[in-house]
């Protein structure tokens, strides 16, 4: 019976140790934050305001936010990718800003003046936060005129947010599926995905955004998120949407190589906010 006992122990402590090194290295490949804002806005010649708001869950958070530079006609709120940091994204909020958009860039928990540890749930609350920031500067109306834009990790955090408030439009640039097939692509070897505690699951979510106009755009030269992955993403999505075929590596594509890329994003956001001034 001790035999039995003991054996019985070392079983769990391995599962435990397996369990424990399971979340280690999935934390380790999903999240890269960087708490150094190398720049600010100012850097790239726009206006800004520093923004401090707070999570559901009490967490503290950091933004900016750069407003139009004329009459704004909406807002766009961006989620970005795994790694670095808001400071890495002013040329995201440069471009919006120029299309005459209220731009607010923020960081998850864990990422550069924000609180925390970032993770799938907490990243979520963050979003849901700043919505709620951009909501109160439209008069806190329950279908304020935002659309998001997410890229990488961030158009998961993207696709959650469409699915739970009003947004006019969505843009997804080079994202994934769910983290159960980033986990095959990353570990091809390992039987890592009925480990995961994080299921990042786009491919559910978005068939919720039925009558949301939607950009999906991703590069054949993606090394990090393969191609097929953003292809399956739209031919699950629900119209109406676009699809735009990207030029370069994942983080050298966009629309600075690809004009159509960006012509189908001002075409969105003429659509979903109006033409502007």
């Amino acid at each position: 019976m001790a035999g039995l006992v003991g054996r019985v122990s070392i079983w769990m402590g391995l599962a435990g140790l397996i369990w424990l090194w399971a979340r280690l290295l999935e934390w380790k490949t999903t999240f890269y934050p960087s708490r150094h804002l190398w720049c600010t806005p100012s850097y790239q010649g726009l206006e800004y305001e520093e923004i401090h708001f707070v999570a559901e869950d009490a967490c503290r958070l950091h933004g900016w936010w750069i407003p139009a530079p004329t009459n704004a006609r909406g807002a766009v709120i961006v989620c970005h990718g795994n790694a670095g940091n808001i400071a890495d994204r002013i040329w995201i909020a440069r471009a919006f800003s120029s299309l005459g958009l209220d731009v607010f860039l923020f960081d998850y928990r864990g990422y550069g003046r924000s609180a925390g540890f970032p993770t799938e749930r907490g990243l979520y609350r963050d979003a849901r936060a700043a919505y709620e920031v951009v909501r109160a500067r439209y008069g806190d109306t329950e279908a304020p005129p935002v659309i998001v834009y997410g890229r990488s990790l961030g158009g998961a955090v993207a696709v959650n947010l469409a699915a739970e408030r009003a947004v006019r439009g969505i843009i997804l640039e080079g994202t994934f599926t769910r983290a159960r097939d980033m986990a095959r692509v990353i570990y091809p070897w390992l039987p890592i995905g009925w480990l995961l505690s994080q299921r990042f699951d786009s491919l559910s979510k978005i068939r919720l955004l039925a009558g949301i106009p939607k950009i999906i755009a991703h590069s054949r030269d993606d090394e990090i998120v393969p191609f097929e992955l953003g292809r399956t993403l739209f031919d699950a999505a629900p119209e109406p949407k676009k699809f735009c075929e990207l030029r370069g590596s994942h983080n050298d594509c966009g629309w600075d190589n690809t004009p159509a890329y960006w012509s189908e994003i001002c075409r969105l956001v003429g659509k979903v906010l109006g033409r502007g001034d």
